[in-house]
């Protein structure tokens, strides 16, 4: 692998963007716990383990223009695994592009905020998430599009571990590599949940394999707001190469109960116990 950032502080990484990005982070997490207590359940779990690298996606890398989703020429973010959709929705309403009050119909019969992203549906889809396994070669046609039409901004797309069993995956990839797309970014999310168990086929070295396609590659704590930082700077390089980051999450991350729990990937949570999240996210996060 090309780069690895260990888990200091990055004196490059000043304490006060750390410190704000945290606190979007936690109001991010809040978000996801409003939706999945309106429906009593969701896909928490993986929500709360990509909350840090959305906040420094959304609220430090992308300026102003990338978020006017009508441009043409902006920053574009797809997210492969459309299951994460509380995530994106969290988002959204920290945007004020749709209003907190919405959350609350999250994954109910007729609202916009899905369990999975349906394009067109909300500001900010880029792509129907799942099947899994196209996110990747979606992003790279987008990639492919942007140097045809001459514009510089980056496409930044996030996959699983477990879309790294898909074949359709590695032709991405291989092509990325091939066309020397540079303005692309993958963020591999790689929590180490497969549906409701481990990873089934092994995966590893997973920068080691982009590697070897021919993408530069650096492996991160992807719950670490200051490596994140690091990683998105390192990602705006243009030297020839596709850049792929590797981000070890944590499922449930942010909430002591929903990371312990045996099965993260789809969460029920009962009606009693959901004050009881709420607070511990306030106390871990204090």
């Amino acid at each position: 692998m090309d780069a690895v950032v260990n888990k200091t502080v990055d004196d490059r990484v000043e304490d006060a963007s750390v410190t704000k990005l945290r606190a979007v982070a936690l109001n991010l997490r809040r978000h996801m716990v409003t939706q999945a207590r309106g429906k009593g359940q969701g896909y928490l779990g993986q929500g709360l383990g990509m909350a840090d690298f959305l906040a420094v996606l959304y609220f430090n890398e992308f300026r102003p223009e990338d978020l006017d989703f009508g441009r043409a020429d902006r920053q574009r973010f797809y997210l492969s695994t459309g299951h994460y959709s509380i995530a994106l929705w969290a988002v959204l309403a920290e945007l004020g592009l749709i209003t907190k009050d919405s959350l609350l119909s999250y994954g109910a019969d007729g609202s916009p905020l899905e369990m999975s992203t349906m394009e067109g549906h909300l500001p900010g889809v880029e792509m129907t998430g799942g099947s899994l396994g196209h996110g990747l070669g979606v992003a790279t046609g987008a990639a492919m599009g942007y140097r045809i039409d001459g514009f510089e901004s980056t496409i930044h797309v996030e996959i699983s571990d477990g879309e790294l069993q898909e074949g359709s995956t590695w032709e991405a990839a291989n092509t990325a590599a091939a066309f020397k797309l540079e303005n692309l970014v993958c963020w591999i999310d790689c929590n180490g949940i497969q549906a409701d168990g481990p990873m089934v086929v092994p995966i590893e070295p997973v920068a080691g394999r982009f590697t070897s396609f021919g993408w530069d590659t650096m492996e991160i704590n992807g719950n670490d707001i200051a490596q994140l930082l690091v990683a998105f700077e390192w990602a705006r390089a243009r030297n020839g190469k596709p850049k792929a980051v590797v981000l070890r999450t944590t499922p449930g991350s942010g909430i002591k109960r929903v990371e312990q729990r045996d099965r993260a990937h789809f969460v029920r949570i009962d009606a009693e116990e959901w004050d009881d999240v709420a607070r511990e996210l306030e106390i871990e996060n204090a």
